[in-house]
Parts: C-alpha cells; sequence; structure tokens
C-alpha cells in the first residue's frame, strides 16, 4: 500500500516539495505494520530502506564491541529511523526495534538517493531534519553530563504533560521502566532511587501511571530545555522561554 502524497507531505522533509516529486517518491514507498519487539533494522547491516514511524514507536540501541547495549533514543511520529546512514550509504550505527506494534512509511533507499541528488529542494529538507536530529543528539549528550538522573527524569516526565499551563497532571509512561532507564541513560534501579527523589517535589507512580501533584515546583527543580531553547517551547511556553 502506498502512503499517497498527503500523508508524505506530513514528513518534515518533504513539506512544501511540488506534487510532481512526492509523487516519485511515493512511487518508492511503501507502508509496513510492524511487531512489538520486531526488529527492523541491525547495526552494521546496509540501508536499503529509509523509515518514517506514522504510528507507534521505535527504539535505536547501539551495541558496543564488548557486547554491552545502550538505547540510544525512542523515535516517535513523525521521526526518521537512522536518516543519516541512508544519506552516506553507511552501515547502520543502531539497531532499530519496535517498542509497541507500529505502523511506518518504508522508502526505497537508491531511488530515493537518485531523486535527492537532483532535487535541491528535497535536499534542503532532508539537511534540516539531520540538523534538527544533530541537535537533539546534542542536547541528549549535555543532559548526561550536567544533569542528575533525577533531573532528566524530571524533565522527560514533563515532556509528557499535555497542558503547558497545567499545575498538576496525570499520564501514563509509553513503555515500560527497563526502557525508561535505558533512555534516561541510567540503570534500572538508579531509575527507582530518582523516582524516589522526585516525590518530595510532588511525584507520585503507580506502576505506570503518574501524578505530577507540583508542576511548578518541578519545572525549577529539573530545568527543563523548553525554558531557555526556542526550538523546543510548546504553545503557551513562549513567555516563559522569552523572560528566561
Amino acid at each position: 500500500m502506498r502512503p499517497g502524497l498527503s500523508l508524505l507531505r506530513g514528513l518534515p522533509c518533504f513539506r512544501g516539495l511540488p506534487d510532481e516529486v512526492l509523487a516519485e517518491v511515493d512511487q518508492l514507498a511503501s507502508i509496513i505494520v510492524v511487531d512489538h519487539a520486531q526488529e527492523l533494522v541491525r547495526q552494521g547491516q546496509k540501508p536499503d530502506k529509509l523509515y518514517y514511524v506514522i504510528e507507534g514507536q521505535i527504539a535505536l540501541s547501539s551495541t558496543a564491541p564488548d557486547g554491552s547495549t545502550a538505547v540510544v533514543e525512542v523515535v516517535h511520529p513523525p521521526g526518521d529511523v537512522v536518516l543519516a546512514s541512508l544519506v552516506l550509504d553507511l552501515p547502520y550505527l543502531q539497531t532499530a526495534y519496535a517498542v509497541t506494534r507500529s505502523r511506518l512509511i518504508a522508502i526505497e533507499a537508491d531511488g530515493l538517493r537518485a531523486l535527492l541528488a537532483r532535487t535541491p529542494q528535497m535536499a534542503i529538507g532532508m539537511l534540516q531534519t539531520l540538523s534538527r536530529d544533530f541537535r537533539a543528539l546534542i542536547r541528549q549528550i549535555r543532559d548526561l553530563k550536567v544533569r542528575t538522573a533525577a533531573q532528566r527524569l524530571g524533565a522527560y516526565l514533563l515532556a509528557l504533560v499535555p497542558d503547558p499551563a497545567a499545575t498538576e497532571a496525570t499520564f501514563r509512561l509509553p513503555f515500560e521502566k527497563g526502557l525508561l532507564a535505558a533512555r534516561l541513560g541510567c540503570r534500572q534501579e538508579n531509575l527507582s532511587r530518582a523516582f524516589a527523589a522526585l516525590r518530595e517535589l510532588g511525584v507520585e507512580t503507580r506502576g505506570a501511571r503518574v501524578t505530577l501533584h507540583d508542576i511548578p515546583r518541578l519545572t525549577a527543580y529539573a530545568m527543563p530545555d523548553y525554558l531557555n531553547d526556542p526550538e523546543l517551547a510548546r504553545p503557551g511556553q513562549e513567555a516563559m522561554v522569552a523572560a528566561g
């Protein structure tokens, strides 16, 4: 099944492209479904497709020479799965697998690279996407170096609050705590200690259910990036970012 021009136009790197170019992309693309825990790509393989997540979540993990593995990122819609490897035609540095049953757009690599080489407007869109991916990676590295595990957890929980003006919120974690610990760059026992440290800031947990009783206090402690980064500001937070 082809994704169609409307769905492709919703992906950041294809926005603004003429219909005739999108039609060529559509001929290279198909919609696929992967089940929970199903592997999508394996570290070390050469890319034969570019994937965009349209429903579900895809985890990216990397394995060191000694066999130890770390989760680098969890990709949500409309994120891409390892675009840099496809553009360079180099082996994947990460393995991708489904955290939940997921729907993705799969685009043939060779055809897409050929189209990219003769379509400057698409090349600009890809460059912008790669730049956003790079900036997200820098933020993640900075978090690991300057924030404690409890602060990283606090910032992550605040990002799950749908209403930026809320002072309290209740929601469910999007995936199990073992994966969350890996995503935050800590062990599961460190995650448990981080949740314990946040209790005095009004964070209550019951299984996967989380309640934030005092969002302003947690925000002051975790200092999430949206406080001083206009790129991450959500509606209702512009004044906060400007003040920062």
